[in-house]
Formats: structure tokens, C-alpha cells, sequence
């Protein structure tokens, strides 16, 4: 079976930004994503406000947020990624 290589032909990878106060918790989610071939961890992020900052850098295709966060909480840090 031909194997597709990434810029041969493969689709896009979906890129993603990790936003949790646990680093150990970012760590655990990104070796999970990266076991796929399609999926791409852009940035990570340790609270909401660093989350809204790199998602405005990054303009990743997906954020995956910690409700639980200091400076700003995953909701509202969602709420205001959603916005800009």
C-alpha cells in the first residue's frame, strides 16, 4: 500500500491549539493527537489569556479549552477567540 506523505497530495492537517493549566495534561492530549497523521498541535497554552493570544497568532482550525484556568476561564476565552 502507497503510503501518502504530508505535502504529496494528503489533505491539509487540522491544526490545533491546547489550552490547560496542567502541563502534564497538554503533554497527555498532544501525544494523543500526535498519533494521528492528520492533526497538527500549532501552540499550547497555560491560561486563558496566553490561549487568546496564540489563537489570534496561530489562527488554528480547532482550540481545545480547560474550563478551569487562571486569568481567564475556558469559556471566556473561547467566548473572546470566537470574536476576534
Amino acid at each position: 500500500m502507497n503510503e501518502v506523505r504530508p505535502g504529496e497530495g494528503a489533505a491539509p492537517a487540522i491544526r490545533v491549539l491546547l489550552a490547560d493549566d496542567e502541563a502534564m495534561i497538554r503533554a497527555g492530549v498532544r501525544a494523543i493527537l500526535g498519533a494521528g497523521r492528520d492533526i497538527e498541535v500549532v501552540a499550547e497554552a497555560g491560561d486563558g489569556r496566553e490561549a487568546v493570544s496564540l489563537a489570534q497568532a496561530h489562527r488554528p482550525d480547532v482550540v481545545l479549552l480547560d474550563i478551569r484556568m487562571p486569568l481567564l476561564d475556558g469559556l471566556a476565552a473561547g467566548e473572546e477567540i470566537v470574536r476576534t
